[in-house]
């Protein structure tokens, strides 16, 4: 198989669920918001909700192809495509949420963006923390055993969910 091989369905998988992203963000206006848009409050699913998973099982497939070649690389040269991309991903996410750095008020004033209000986990940050994560599992502990690191953090949430979402239901 050729290493700069395409995957259709992967890329039109990839294209629509970017479809779905810019379509949830941008609905028109926030005053009337066709509601499967929206995010469900707490207990539920909209199509809104699946948007990120769905990326994230893209660039999760995206990974399976592409660390192949990681295999021919020495561990400092995998570590520092690992975090450049990481940081990259990040770094863009940050610029994202502060761009345009203000705006102009009713008196014609600039005003800086607050960066009190910048949000450090948006979704391209959390994206590339997923990455990073997946990318030294995989790489480090090959497909079973980060099957297995999975497994146990996806137990260790549920029991965390379980214990404080029982609790704070008790106090309140």
């Amino acid at each position: 198989m050729n290493q700069n091989q395409r995957f259709l369905s992967l890329d039109v998988f990839r294209g629509l669920t970017v479809a779905c992203m810019i379509l949830v963000n941008t609905p028109g206006t926030w005053q009337y918001v066709y509601a499967p848009l929206n995010h469900a409050k707490w207990d539920g699913c909209t199509p809104t909700d699946l948007v990120f998973p769905f990326f994230l099982f893209a660039v999760g497939n995206a990974m399976s192809f592409a660390m192949k070649k990681f295999n021919t690389l020495s561990n400092a040269q995998v570590l520092g495509k690992i975090f450049k991309r990481t940081a990259l991903i990040f770094f863009i996410g940050l610029f994202l949420n502060l761009y345009p750095f203000g705006r102009y008020d009713a008196e014609g004033n600039f005003n800086f963006v607050d960066l009190g209000t910048l949000r450090i986990l948006g979704v391209l940050q959390r994206i590339a923390l997923c990455y990073c994560i997946a990318a030294l599992l995989i790489h480090y502990l090959k497909p079973k055993g980060a099957a297995i690191v999975t497994c146990l953090m996806l137990l260790g949430y549920w029991g965390v969910m379980w214990y404080f979402g029982r609790r704070a239901t008790l106090i309140a």
